[in-house]
């Protein structure tokens, strides 16, 4: 598993707008990236709902806000629009990113392969991984707690 105080995986994926959500797009900000197993499903809805009520404490403190799940750039973009999402959504279709950052199911409901487990990372400015959460239960949520306390004192 990925340690705090250890460089974050180089990472390049598309949003749901198309655009390239890599290392480099998010370098000198913190980010918060959110791994969810699915979209449209119901404890990823309430978590990322949770996310886009509170959005504006993420942005009061320029922290870049990324959901990522192994859905595609389209089911995202349909999903983002429904629930109204006011947040990066991104694709990690090829399954990569979830593997690099040790958050992929080997096998996950009715035998889906390398889909991305519930987790969260918080990256600083320096792309340094400053908080690490990784969820096997995929009914739970992360500790946002904890997470709004580093991302409000890094």
């Amino acid at each position: 598993m990925l340690q705090t105080g250890h460089p974050a995986p180089a990472f390049t994926m598309y949003d749901s707008e198309k655009n390239i959500v890599s290392n480099e797009t998010i370098k000198g900000h913190k980010a918060l990236l959110l791994f969810i197993p699915a979209a449209f499903t119901s404890t990823c809805t309430k978590e990322f709902c949770m996310i886009r009520d509170d959005i504006s404490r993420y942005n009061d403190i320029d922290a870049k806000v990324i959901g990522i799940s192994t859905d595609t750039i389209y089911v995202l973009r349909k999903w983002k629009e429904e629930q109204q999402i006011n947040f990066t959504l991104a694709s990690d279709y090829n399954k990569d990113v979830s593997a690099a950052f040790d958050a992929a199911y080997e096998t996950f409901n009715y035998g889906m392969k390398g889909i991305s487990k519930r987790a969260a990372f918080i990256i600083d400015a320096d792309g340094i991984i400053r908080y690490a959460e990784v969820l096997d239960n995929a009914s739970l949520l992360p500790d946002f707690e904890k997470i709004n306390a580093v991302l409000e004192e890094i």
